[in-house]
């Protein structure tokens, strides 16, 4: 049985770590509202950006534009690229074991496809990287001071895997910000554009065009995919702040209960104690 003194180091040591989390908490949940407000900025334009471009897609041929190629992403023994974005830090739940999980299925959903990985944050890179697969660019400390110019460079390598041929698709796999308390998976197709399926296929539009549409597709695609992929890591850093403020919340609510857990415990060993002192001292007057 534990002295009263181990128990008090106890007691202090679960202290220290609860100001530790509450501290973490605090501090995700400030960074969570500047990262919340972002998304919520950037949402509009992102989807309506999206809508545009999907239409766009199914109106014009697909030699416009190398990035318009629809090659047979469906194919068992195809070349795709996958970018994980997981975070750099740890103690924020499952956010990062969901997404190597999801990764991890989508690799072996077609074990004869060829699969490169961008990795984008630490977690993900080490779990990969030690496991023999094609890591063809990786980046960490990314969400430090994420900004555009970030997403720009991470679509150009995209872009530059899909029209050298090197992958006939490019997916991003990020954590989608829900609410503070919910985050969502996302599995998404980057490259080629995707087009509108028949059923919400819009009625036809004839466009006119000023000036060509290659030059016009030329600098609306590129940008597209960048938008794209900002998106992405903003709903990534936002939803991994939401998922380390429920983590800390829920260790200091635990270390608070474990405080009291062991307090009382030392109550009872207290009490123990001073009655088999109090039994020890009337049994030495009786032997008198």
């Amino acid at each position: 049985m534990p002295s009263l003194l181990d128990i008090r180091r106890r007691i202090r040591a679960v202290k220290s770590t609860q100001q530790i989390t509450k501290a973490m908490k605090m501090v995700s949940a400030s960074k969570l509202r500047r990262s919340q407000e972002r998304v919520m900025n950037a949402r509009p334009f992102v989807r309506q950006a999206l809508r545009v471009m999907n239409s766009l897609a199914m109106r014009v041929e697909q030699s416009r534009h190398p990035l318009l190629d629809q090659r047979d992403t469906l194919k068992a023994n195809g070349k795709v690229m996958i970018f994980v974005i997981t975070s750099d830090r740890g103690l924020c739940g499952s956010f990062n074991s969901n997404i190597v999980k999801n990764a991890g299925a989508f690799i072996l959903e077609k074990p004869a496809r060829e699969v490169a990985l961008g990795l984008l944050g630490r977690k993900g890179r080490d779990f990969f990287a030690r496991r023999g697969f094609e890591v063809r660019y990786q980046q960490i400390n990314l969400f430090s001071k994420l900004s555009f110019e970030d997403a720009q460079g991470i679509a150009q390598v995209a872009i530059g895997e899909f029209t050298e041929g090197r992958a006939d698709a490019v997916y991003v796999i990020y954590n989608e910000f829900k609410s503070a308390l919910q985050q969502r998976v996302i599995v998404e197709r980057l490259l080629p554009v995707p087009r509108l399926e028949e059923g919400h296929e819009e009625p036809p539009v004839d466009y006119l065009y000023e000036p060509e549409p290659e030059e016009i597709l030329a600098r609306l695609l590129p940008r597209h995919v960048e938008v794209q992929m900002f998106r992405a890591l903003l709903e990534s850093a936002a939803a991994e702040h939401a998922a380390r403020m429920t983590a800390m919340d829920a260790a200091t609510k635990n270390a608070a209960e474990m405080i009291d857990n062991l307090t009382l415990h030392m109550n009872k060993v207290r009490q123990a104690a001073i009655t088999r002192e109090i039994i020890e001292v009337v049994s030495g007057t009786q032997t008198f």
